[in-house]
């Protein structure tokens, strides 16, 4: 009978200590007027959650809450094993381009674990500074909106971004992270505003998201490895892109990253892996497209291995970014070029292990051509246009 009474009290205690507890912003003066600051309530909310013994919540009710500048969450000593963040309302930034321009990131978590984002608008209202930067004007860089650094388990789900000024989501030296369900709205001359940017990661998994930007919908940068990247719609935007790469000469590569059934509708490229024509000992590894649909894009099938945008800061040298086992399988639809499939690799370090299967694209009604520069690998099944392998 004691031994009964111990272990219901130790249940108890169990229920009592793993009990997730709420703290709701506008507890700590949040105000959904999109006028009143309230990054200091979200602070508030935030220190209580990372004390709490228990996992804890974060609830945003409806409305615009004003984030007036730079917000940082700091995971650094935290004691509660799991945060979530559940938001029904939407953090608007100032529209002054100043009052976050030169911050490196808007919303940023640092060194945070388990970490869950759930709903909500991240408004950055980025248009200002856009018409700076297309003015030739002196603007600031611009900020990214959301970012993960040093951070590991961490989920976000059907959260909404608008109008970043630079990037919309970037995790940096991050491992075990989800993205899924978001959505991603920036005009297509939107400069800069990349949709998801990975750097030093892995572990990363996008899923069943529209994203629509300026510049690449998924850029993945060096060091990046074990990316899993499905059902994904991109458009308009510069594609999903491997790289650039190889800006550095010792820089970390890229391995193991595997697209499946996205669809691109009028981007400016599909499935691209860029590098810079310098010195470097960078690579991509293994690298698996399948399932692509095209829709009007500029260069459905691109590597560009001298890679340089408006012909600056580059030495012309042969890209030392060394480019093998790349498989496109099952990609079809229409170019809104002639060439649809191009390999312009390094001279100095040819692509190695490059496989086309059933590869079929269009250009005004019409087989699309391919053009290949020191290219090396296999081509099967369908294939129109047919292989320069």
């Amino acid at each position: 009978m004691v031994i009964k009474h111990i272990l219901v009290l130790l249940f108890l205690v169990f229920r009592l200590s793993s009990a997730k507890v709420t703290y709701n912003v506008q507890s700590f003066g949040a105000k959904p007027d999109g006028r009143s600051d309230s990054k200091n309530a979200f602070l508030k909310a935030w220190t209580l959650s990372c004390n709490s013994t228990s996992p804890a919540s974060i609830y945003v009710p409806a409305g615009r809450y004003l984030i007036a500048s730079a917000l940082t969450f700091s995971g650094q000593g935290c004691k509660s094993r799991a945060i979530t963040f559940n938001i029904a309302g939407t953090l608007v930034a100032p529209s002054s381009y100043n009052a976050i321009g030169n911050a490196q990131v808007w919303i940023k978590f640092y060194i945070v674990k388990n970490v869950t984002i759930n709903g909500g608008t991240l408004d950055a209202q980025g248009s200002s500074l856009w018409a700076c930067k297309t003015s030739g004007k002196a603007c600031p860089k611009g900020s990214t909106t959301l970012g993960f650094y040093h951070s590991q388990n961490i989920l976000i789900s059907k959260l909404r971004s608008l109008n970043s000024q630079m990037f919309h989501m970037l995790l940096y030296s991050c491992k075990n992270a989800k993205i899924q369900g978001v959505s991603i709205v920036a005009p297509g001359l939107s400069p800069n505003t990349d949709g998801i940017h990975l750097t030093y990661s892995t572990g990363i998994t996008i899923l069943s998201s529209k994203i629509s930007t300026g510049d690449d919908c998924v850029s993945i940068g060096p060091g990046n490895s074990n990316i899993w990247i499905e059902k994904v719609v991109c458009g308009p935007g510069h594609g999903i892109s491997i790289g650039s790469l190889g800006w550095e000469r010792e820089e970390p590569g890229v391995q193991n990253v595997t697209v499946k059934t996205t669809t691109f509708v009028g981007t400016t490229n599909g499935l691209r892996i860029k590098a810079w024509a310098r010195s470097s000992n960078g690579f991509v590894n293994g690298v698996y497209f399948k399932g692509a649909t095209m829709m009007n894009v500029k260069f459905p099938i691109i590597i560009d291995g001298n890679y340089c945008p408006n012909n600056n800061n580059c030495p012309n040298e042969a890209s030392g970014v060394k480019i093998s086992n790349v498989m496109y399988e099952n990609v079809h639809g229409t170019s809104a070029t002639r060439v649809a499939v191009k390999f312009d690799c390094s001279k100095g370090n040819p692509c190695r292990g490059i496989v086309l299967k059933d590869v079929d694209l269009k250009f005004g009604g019409q087989p699309a051509n391919s053009s290949c520069s020191y290219a090396a690998g296999t081509a099967s099944g369908l294939l129109h246009p047919t292989s320069c392998l």
